[in-house]
């Protein structure tokens, strides 16, 4: 079973958060909020936002409520992380002699899923 959280049309482009979701993938929860709280980079904001509505997505899972065994934030980890393109915003700027520049303003969509770490498949 997989938890996923998804944020679609993020004003950022896709590869300012590839490396960092190359980084948190496959390690724990926990791990993956201390990387993206002590890293500088600009898309470690939305990725952590989605990575947290990712945790409480499980948390509120009615097949993880009804586990018998407390399942913690501990207990997660990364199963995947990836963020794709969204569609281009295309703007203008004009330059000398009436020639026009294009200017591409790309959005992302940043998807995060969550597995158990003890889970028995």
């Amino acid at each position: 079973m997989a938890m996923k959280a998804t944020a679609r049309f993020i004003r950022m482009s896709p590869t300012k958060g590839r490396g960092l979701m190359n980084q948190i993938q496959g390690k724990p929860v926990e791990d993956a909020f201390s990387i993206l709280k002590l890293s500088k980079k600009k898309a470690s904001l939305p990725i952590r936002k989605v990575l947290s509505t990712a945790v409480s997505n499980a948390q509120n899972d009615p097949a993880i409520r009804e586990m018998k065994d407390r399942v913690d934030t501990s207990d997660f980890f990364v199963k995947a992380a990836y963020i794709d393109g969204g569609p281009i915003l295309h703007r203008i700027q004009h330059r000398a002699m009436g020639r026009i520049y294009r200017i591409r303003r790309r959005t992302s969509h940043i998807t995060v899923e969550l597995g158990l770490k003890n889970q028995k498949v």
